[in-house]
């Protein structure tokens, strides 16, 4: 059973996203299931808490007043985004090619995330983002530019997220749908939360780095051979 076929159609697509949940979460006996829903979990804590690390950048330069509302709707525009990227992963994920291009778009997001762990940082931060003083970024200088640069990063990251979460669990939609209304809720709820233990605890992000090029390379891999949305399908 695959996602398009749990998503589609009214409430038979509903009852066919819930039964590919308990199918998949009675398996998390196996080890396989384990390895799956782990990944999903650390792509979506390392991909909300960067988020949030990168709009308190953004934001750092400005009046306390505009630097909050450029962080609020920083946040929710990324909120609004993951649910639409969300809503729309079953037909992105069936598109010739698009794996293989999610998988060379996580690799730039990992050498992004890799020289952010080793910059000694450009911006002073902000106060409401607790560890965006060492993004590597420099903040905006004015609300239009900061809000741009925010609107800009929310979109490539979502998509990240989304399509990260979607390559670690293809074959189990169970866990691929939990894994997609968790990115929702950190994102929403936790971000900044998340973005300080991050900081504060250097090695989780090492260890979401390391799983977040695993899944890259898994991305590209599938997305070169796999038999109905590979590249080689192309020259077939």
């Amino acid at each position: 059973m695959n996602v398009s076929a749990a998503a589609s159609g009214g409430a038979g697509g509903l009852g066919g996203i819930w039964d590919a949940i308990v199918t998949d979460f009675a398996k998390l006996g196996e080890p396989a299931a384990w390895v799956v829903f782990g990944q999903v979990l650390m792509i979506d804590i390392m991909l909300a808490g960067d988020n949030a690390i990168i709009v308190g950048a953004l934001a750092a330069g400005l009046p306390a007043d505009q630097r909050r509302k450029v962080i609020m709707i920083g946040i929710l525009a990324a909120l609004v985004l993951r649910i639409i990227f969300a809503l729309l992963v079953t037909q992105l994920m069936q598109i010739v090619g698009l794996i293989f291009a999610g998988g060379i778009l996580l690799l730039w997001v990992s050498w992004k995330m890799y020289r952010e762990l080793r910059h000694s940082g450009e911006s002073h931060g902000s106060p409401e983002i607790e560890g965006d003083e060492h993004a590597g970024l420099r903040p905006a200088k004015s609300f239009a530019g900061a809000a741009w640069a925010v609107a800009v990063a929310d979109v490539s990251m979502s998509l990240d997220n989304v399509l990260a979460v979607a390559g670690a669990a293809r074959e189990h939609p169970g866990i691929l749908v939990i894994g997609l209304l968790l990115s929702v809720a950190l994102m929403g709820i936790a971000a900044n939360i998340l973005a300080k233990y991050i900081e504060r605890y250097r090695w989780i992000a090492w260890v979401g780095l390391v799983i977040i090029l695993w899944v890259a390379g898994k991305m590209i891999y599938d997305g070169f051979i796999d038999p109905k949305v590979g590249l080689t399908t192309l020259f077939a």
